[in-house]
C-alpha cells in the first residue's frame, strides 16, 4: 500500500462524509426552518460559495461540497447544539475537520507520513460517529486505520545490536566507558589496530587493561548546566516579565505614589482584555477615576511605551492643578496649554509635521475649542490664515487621550464635541471618564461611544441593535443573583434570546465564551463558587463590556457613614400667602398667553424657585410677573378680551409684590440653616459645604450669613477662576486662620469636578429632582479620602410644597441619602423623568400630585428597594460580597510575585551586586523598614551610570534625577519599593517596576541558556516529595501579540501554586544528582498537551475572530464613507464640509490600516513556546 493509494482512500472517505452530513443537516434544518435554504443555508455561505451556488443554480444540501457544509454546521453550531447537546469537544472535531478539508482540498506534491494519515482519519471517524448513525462508514473507517496501523509496524526499522569492525575511532588520552559497565571510565594509553579489531589499552580500575573496540563507547559529553540560586532564579523570571511583559499581569499595581485600592484596577484589567486601547469609565462619584486613569497611562507605558499624552478637561481642573498634581504621583509631568501656547502648538505642528515634543504631555481646556481653533481664521490684509486643527496635514497623533468630565461633549453640534473627536480620531489609545449617569436609553451614550468605538457603534441604528440583546443578559444575572426556582433553565433560555436578536445573532452566539456559559448552565448541581463564576461569564456578555467600566458606589462599599437629616420648616403665614398667590398669577398668565394650554413646563422653574427660597425671590418678582403683560394686552386687543379681566392681572400682580416687600425678617427655613451653622462651629471640623439650585437663593443665604456673621463664599458658574482657588484654599484652611471661610455656598455648576472630602458636613437649602443629582452633590464629600467616620446630610425641606411632596414620597425611599444608588441609570432616569412630569403639572390637585406620586413610589421605586435588597442579600445566597469578590479575584489573577515589591528589590540586589564585582560584599540597600536607603560607591554608580546610558530613553519625570544622582557625588540615596511609604513620603524615590534602575537591573541580567534551580519549601497541604517543574514562556501571536510565563511541575497541585511556592522557596543541595536535562522529559508531555490545547483553541480564536472583524470592519467603514459623503454632499457651510473632509480621511486611513492587520492576523496565527527554566522543588510538611 503507498501513499498514493492510502491518499486516494481518504478522499473518497471524505466524500463519503459530505453525502452523510448533507443527509444530516437537511433533517436537522428543516426542523428548525421550514425554508431553510433562504434563512439559514444562504446566509451562512461566504461569498464565493454564494456565488457558485448561483452559477451552478444549486437549491439543496446534496449540491455543496464539504467546506460549504462545515461551514454551515458551525455556524448554525448554537441552535443544533440546542437539541443535541453536543460538547465542546466536538466543536473541536468540527474545527479539525475544516483543517482537514483545506489540507486535502489544496494536497501539495509533499507526502504525508503515516502518522498524518492515521490522525486525520481519526479525526474524521469521530465526527461521523456525532453525525451520523452509518454503522458502515464508521466501521470502514476503523479498519483502515488498523490496515494503517499494521503498515507503520511492518515499516518500522529494525534496531541493530550488532558493531560493525571498526565502527568508530578513538584517539590517545581519550576518555571511554566500558558497555558492559557504563559507571566505569579510563583513559586510552595506547591503540593496537594490526589485528582484525582494534585493540586499546585503557587505564582503569587503576591498572592497565586492553579492550577490543566493540567494547567501548565514548563518555558522553555532560551538557554544562546553569545552576541558580533561588534568588537569582526569581530574579531572572522578574526580568523577563519586565523585558518582555505579560499580557495577563498587572505592571501598575506597585508603579504610582498612592494607596492600594483594588477597584480602582478595574478599568486598567478591561483595557487589558479589549481588542483596542479605548474606554469609558463611567465610574461613581468619588470612585477616583483621576487615579484609574493614571494607572492606565503606567500600564501602557509597561507594555507599549508610550510617549504622548493628552489630557483634555473643564479649566477648573487646570486652574486648581488637579490633573498637574495627580499625574506627579505617577512620576508623570504634564504642561496645560492656554490660547497662545495652543495656537503655537498648531503653528509648529504645520511647520514641522508633528506636535511639539515639549508638549507631548499636555492638559487642554475644553474652553479653548472655538471655531477658530478648529478651522482657523482669515489674516488681516495680507497675512496668511491662520490654521486651526482641522488644516493640520498630517493630524496631531498622541499614543493616549484622556477626556475628563466627557458628558461635556454629549451636544455634537458644538465645537467643543468636534475638537475632541479631532484628536480621538487621531489617538490610539482613548479614554472617557464621567461620574454623570449616562441612560442607556438617551442619545448621550450613543454619542459618547461613537467618539471613543467609531468602528463598532456607527450610527444610533447599529447602537439600538447592540442595546437589544443586553436586557435580557441583566435579567440573567439577576436570575442567577436571587437563585430563583429553575434558575438555570431561566438563565439559558433568557440568554438564548438574547443570542437571537440581530446583533446576539451575529455576534454573541458565536463567542467560544457563550457557548461554555451554555454548557455550564445545562450542568447539575453547580456549586456556590460556579455560580459567581457564571454571573462574572454573563455580564461580560453585555455589549458594551468592552468598551465601559462602570464602578458603582455600592459595589465597593462605603467610604463613611450618611448620616441624613431632615429639616422640616413651615411658611409664615405672610410667606405661604405671597408663595400660593406667585403661583396663581403666573398660571394665570401663561394660561391666557397660551390658551389654556398645557403649562406645566413653563410653570416648573417659579414652583420650584418659590420652593427654595421666597424671601430671595422678591427682588426678581416684579421681573418674573410683569415680563407678559405687553404681550397679554396685544392679545386682548386682538381677542376683544374683557377689559375689566385684563386690568385685574396688573393689580393683582401689584398687590402681591407690596405684599412679598413687606414679608419681614421672619424667615424660619433660614433660621434653621442658622441654627446649623452655629451647632457645626463646636466641631473640630467646622466646615459647611451648603447647596442651592438657584441663584436668588445663594444671593439671599450669602447676605444673610454675612449679616450673622458667618464667614461664607459663594461659588457658582460664574466665579472667576482664581476666586475659586482662593475660596477653597481658605475654606480647607484652620479655622484660627482670618482667612479661613466656614460656609461654602455652591451651585451644581459651582462644584463639578472638585473634590471636598476635608469637609464632612452638607446642606441641600433645595433638593433636585433628580436623585442622580442629588448623589453628585454628596459625592463631593462622600469620596475616597474622607476622614470622618460619617458625614452629616441636611434637606431642607418647606411644609406644602412641591418639593416636600417629592420629597417624602420619592426621594427618601430611593435611599440616596443613606447610603450610595444601586440601581441601574435606566431606572433612575425614568423616575427623574417621571418625578419631573407629575411636579410640572400644576394642573393637578395637591391630592392628585400626591396620589401620582404614591403611585410611581409604590412601582418603580419599589423595583430599586427590591434590587437592593437582592444585592444585600448575596452574601447569604453565595458566602460572599460579590462584587468585591469580583474585584478581589480579578486582581488575584493579574498578580504576579515576580512583580512585586520584594522581587523587585531582589532583581536590584542581584543587578547592583553582579555590577559591583569585587566590592559585591558590602550590604547596599540599607533599612529594615519599607523606607531605605541606597548606597553605592562612585564606582559602582559609575558603572551603573553607563548601563543607563545604553538603555532608550524614557520621558518620566524620575528620568533626569536618577541620572544625576548616579552622575553626582552623593553616594546616599533615599528609596522605597512600597507604594504606601511613596504616598507618604515625596522625597523619597519609589523603585517601581517602570524605574530605569529596574528596566536596566532586567537587561543586564538576561540569561541566554536554560537555568535550573534546586529548591526547598516547607507547604501544607501539598504531599511531601521531590518535584520536577520548568517554567515556559508563551508567545502568542495573531491580531496582537501576548506573552505569559507558564510554570508547570509534576503534580497538579503543585502547578496550581508553583508561582507562590517558587517566591517562597530556598536553596538546597541537589546540584549533584542533575548531571542533564532528563529529569524533566515528563515535564516536557504534560506541557505539550497544555500547549497543543492552548495553541489549537488560539488559532481557532484569532481565525473566528478574524472573519468576524473582517466583515464587520468592512460593514461599518461602508456605512461610515456613506454617512460622511452624504454630509459633504448636501454641506453648503465650507466649514462643515472641511471637518467632515478631515474626519473621512482619517477613516479611510484608519480602515486601511486595520483591514491590513485582519487579514494577515489567521497566517500569523500561532503560539510558540520556549523553556525559561527548570528546577526540581523539594516539599516539606511544616
Amino acid at each position: 500500500m503507498n501513499s498514493s493509494e492510502i491518499e486516494l482512500k481518504i478522499q473518497e472517505i471524505l466524500s463519503q462524509t459530505t453525502v452523510q452530513l448533507a443527509s444530516f443537516l437537511s433533517e436537522e434544518l428543516a426542523d428548525i426552518s421550514e425554508d431553510y435554504w433562504r434563512e439559514i443555508v444562504r446566509p451562512s455561505l461566504t461569498y464565493p460559495q454564494k456565488m457558485l451556488v448561483d452559477q451552478k443554480g444549486v437549491t439543496s444540501l446534496d449540491g455543496l461540497d464539504l467546506s460549504a457544509l462545515l461551514r454551515i454546521l458551525d455556524r448554525n453550531w448554537f441552535d443544533l447544539s440546542g437539541e443535541f447537546n453536543f460538547s465542546k469537544e466536538q466543536r473541536n472535531y468540527l474545527k479539525e475537520m475544516q483543517s482537514i478539508r483545506n489540507r486535502w482540498a489544496h494536497k501539495t506534491a509533499e507526502k504525508l507520513d503515516l502518522e498524518d494519515y492515521y490522525r486525520d482519519l481519526d479525526t474524521i471517524q469521530r465526527f461521523v460517529s456525532f453525525i451520523s448513525s452509518n454503522s458502515e462508514l464508521k466501521e470502514f473507517i476503523q479498519n483502515y486505520k488498523a490496515q494503517l496501523q499494521s503498515l507503520a509496524a511492518e515499516k518500522a526499522e529494525p534496531v541493530d545490536k550488532t558493531e560493525a569492525k571498526n565502527s568508530t575511532n578513538f584517539s590517545i588520552n581519550e576518555f571511554v566507558c566500558l558497555k558492559s559497565s557504563p559507571e566505569k571510565k579510563g583513559v586510552i594509553l595506547e591503540i593496537d589496530d594490526s589485528k582484525e579489531e582494534t585493540r586499546y589499552q585503557i587505564f582503569i580500575d587503576s591498572k592497565k587493561s586492553w579492550f577490543y573496540e566493540s567494547q567501548l563507547f565514548r563518555e558522553p559529553e555532560k551538557e554544562e548546566i546553569n545552576f541558580l540560586t533561588s534568588e537569582e532564579f526569581n530574579s531572572n523570571l522578574s526580568s523577563i516579565l519586565i523585558r518582555d511583559p505579560s499580557f495577563s499581569k498587572l505592571y501598575s499595581l506597585n508603579s504610582a505614589r498612592i494607596d492600594f485600592i483594588p477597584y480602582q484596577f478595574r478599568p486598567v484589567l478591561k483595557l487589558m482584555r479589549s481588542d483596542r486601547p479605548r474606554l469609558l469609565i463611567a465610574d461613581g462619584v468619588g470612585v477616583g477615576k483621576t487615579i484609574e486613569a493614571g494607572l492606565i497611562i503606567k500600564e501602557l507605558q509597561a507594555r507599549n511605551k508610550i510617549e504622548s499624552v493628552l489630557i483634555i478637561c473643564p479649566k477648573p481642573l487646570i486652574t486648581e492643578k488637579k490633573w498637574e498634581n495627580e499625574m506627579r504621583r505617577f512620576e508623570e509631568k504634564f504642561s496645560p496649554l492656554d490660547g497662545p501656547m495652543m495656537r503655537n502648538c498648531i503653528k509648529e505642528t504645520n511647520l514641522e509635521g508633528q506636535w511639539p515634543q515639549q508638549y507631548e504631555k499636555a492638559i487642554i481646556p475644553f474652553s479653548l475649542f472655538d471655531e477658530k481653533l478648529l478651522y482657523g481664521s482669515e489674516g488681516k490684509k495680507r497675512k496668511r490664515k491662520k490654521q486651526g486643527l482641522l488644516d493640520l496635514d498630517p493630524p496631531p497623533k498622541f499614543d493616549l487621550v484622556i477626556v475628563d468630565e466627557a458628558h461635556k461633549i454629549k451636544n455634537q453640534s458644538t465645537y467643543t464635541h468636534q475638537a475632541t473627536r479631532f484628536f480621538c480620531d487621531n489617538a490610539e489609545a482613548v479614554i472617557f471618564l464621567t461620574a454623570t449617569p449616562i441612560q442607556l436609553g438617551g442619545n448621550d451614550l450613543f454619542t459618547l461611544l461613537n467618539v471613543i468605538r467609531p468602528d463598532l457603534v456607527i450610527d444610533e441604528n447599529t447602537y439600538q441593535s447592540m442595546i437589544a440583546p443586553n436586557p435580557k443578559i441583566h435579567k440573567a444575572v439577576s436570575i442567577l443573583r436571587a437563585q430563583e426556582k429553575d434558575w438555570q433553565s431561566q438563565a439559558k433560555d433568557l440568554l438564548e434570546q438574547a443570542a437571537h436578536t440581530e446583533w446576539g445573532s451575529s455576534v454573541i452566539k458565536n463567542k467560544p465564551e457563550f457557548l461554555e456559559i451554555q454548557e455550564k448552565l445545562a450542568k447539575n448541581n453547580l456549586s456556590p463558587e460556579q455560580r459567581v463564576d457564571l454571573i462574572r461569564d454573563i455580564e461580560e456578555l453585555n455589549t458594551f463590556s468592552d468598551m465601559i467600566n462602570r464602578t458603582r458606589r455600592r459595589d465597593i462599599g462605603s467610604f463613611t457613614v450618611r448620616e441624613p437629616k431632615t429639616i422640616e420648616a413651615e411658611f409664615t403665614p405672610e410667606q405661604k400667602k405671597v408663595h400660593d398667590k406667585v403661583l396663581e398669577i403666573q398660571a394665570d398668565v401663561l394660561s391666557l398667553i397660551h390658551d389654556n394650554q398645557n403649562i406645566k413646563f413653563m410653570m416648573s422653574t417659579i414652583l420650584r424657585q418659590a420652593a427654595s427660597c421666597i424671601n430671595g425671590l422678591v427682588p426678581f418678582l416684579k421681573d418674573i410677573l410683569t415680563r407678559n403683560l405687553s404681550e397679554i394686552e396685544e392679545l386682548a386687543f386682538l381677542n376683544e378680551w374683557d377689559a375689566l379681566k385684563i386690568a385685574k392681572i396688573p393689580q393683582d400682580i401689584r398687590k402681591i409684590i407690596s405684599k412679598a416687600e413687606n414679608l419681614g425678617s421672619k424667615d424660619p427655613k433660614l433660621e434653621s440653616l442658622l441654627k446649623i451653622v452655629s451647632e457645626k462651629q463646636s466641631d473640630e471640623n467646622n466646615r459647611i459645604i451648603v447647596f442651592s439650585t438657584f441663584r436668588h437663593t445663594l444671593k439671599y443665604l450669602y447676605t444673610n450669613l454675612i449679616e450673622n456673621g458667618v464667614r461664607v463664599g459663594l461659588v457658582n458658574g460664574d466665579t472667576p477662576v482664581e476666586e475659586r482657588i482662593w475660596l477653597r484654599e481658605c475654606f480647607e484652611m484652620d479655622r484660627k486662620s482670618d482667612d479661613a471661610v466656614d460656609v461654602l455656598l455652591f451651585s451644581e455648576i459651582g462644584c463639578e469636578g472638585l473634590d471636598y472630602q476635608f469637609c464632612d458636613c452638607m446642606v441641600n437649602y433645595d433638593l433636585p429632582w433628580n436623585p442622580m443629582k442629588i448623589e453628585q452633590r454628596i459625592g463631593r464629600i462622600d469620596r475616597n479620602g474622607q476622614q470622618s467616620e460619617k458625614v452629616l446630610i441636611y434637606n431642607m425641606i418647606t411644609k406644602d410644597t412641591v418639593d416636600a411632596a417629592i420629597y417624602e414620597r420619592c426621594l427618601k425611599r430611593i435611599g440616596v441619602f443613606e447610603s450610595t444608588l444601586g440601581a441601574g441609570e435606566e431606572i433612575l432616569g425614568e423616575i427623574s423623568q417621571q418625578i419631573q412630569g407629575i411636579a410640572e403639572d400644576y394642573q393637578l390637585t395637591e391630592q392628585q400630585r400626591n396620589d401620582k406620586l404614591q403611585q410611581l413610589a409604590d412601582n418603580k421605586i419599589r423595583e430599586i428597594q427590591e434590587q437592593k435588597r437582592l444585592e444585600d442579600r448575596q452574601a447569604e445566597f453565595f458566602g460572599v460580597n460579590l462584587p468585591q469578590k469580583q474585584i478581589d479575584d480579578e486582581i488575584k489573577h493579574a498578580t504576579s510575585l515576580w512583580l512585586s515589591p520584594e522581587a523587585v528589590q531582589r532583581l536590584v540586589t542581584n543587578y547592583i551586586r553582579k555590577a559591583a564585582g569585587e566590592m559585591a560584599s558590602s550590604e547596599f540597600i540599607l533599612g529594615e523598614g519599607i523606607e531605605k536607603t541606597l548606597r553605592l560607591s562612585e564606582n559602582v554608580r559609575r558603572k551603573l551610570l553607563e548601563d543607563y546610558r545604553q538603555m532608550p530613553k524614557g520621558k518620566s519625570t524620575v528620568e533626569r534625577p536618577w541620572e544625576n544622582w548616579l552622575s553626582g557625588d552623593n553616594p546616599m540615596l533615599k528609596i522605597t519599593f512600597d507604594i504606601r511609604c511613596a504616598a507618604d513620603k515625596r522625597n523619597v524615590t519609589l523603585i517601581s517596576p517602570q524605574h530605569p534602575l529596574v528596566r536596566q537591573a532586567a537587561a543586564k541580567l538576561e540569561i541566554t541558556d536554560k537555568p535550573v534551580a534546586c529548591l526547598e519549601v516547607c507547604q501544607s497541604g501539598i504531599t511531601s516529595g521531590d518535584y520536577p517543574f520548568a517554567v515556559y514562556k508563551w508567545v502568542y501571536t495573531g491580531i496582537t501579540k501576548k506573552t505569559e510565563l507558564m510554570p508547570i511541575a509534576s503534580s497538579k497541585e503543585v502547578t496550581e501554586n508553583l508561582e507562590e511556592l517558587l517566591a517562597q522557596a530556598c536553596d538546597f543541595d541537589y546540584e549533584t544528582q542533575i548531571t542533564d536535562y532528563s529529569l524533566w522529559e515528563d515535564i516536557e508531555s504534560s506541557h505539550y498537551k497544555l500547549w497543543s490545547f492552548a495553541r489549537h483553541r488560539h488559532i481557532e480564536n484569532v481565525r473566528s475572530n478574524a472573519e468576524y472583524k473582517e466583515k464587520s470592519l468592512s460593514v461599518s467603514h461602508k456605512a461610515r464613507v456613506s454617512r460622511y459623503q452624504d454630509i459633504i454632499n448636501n454641506a453648503d457651510d465650507d466649514k462643515i464640509i472641511r471637518m467632515r473632509t478631515s474626519e473621512l480621511k482619517s477613516a479611510e486611513m484608519d480602515y486601511k490600516q486595520k483591514i491590513e492587520e485582519i487579514q494577515a492576523a489567521p497566517q500569523r496565527a500561532d503560539l510558540n513556546s520556549d523553556i525559561v527554566a527548570y528546577g526540581i522543588l523539594r516539599v516539606k510538611e511544616c
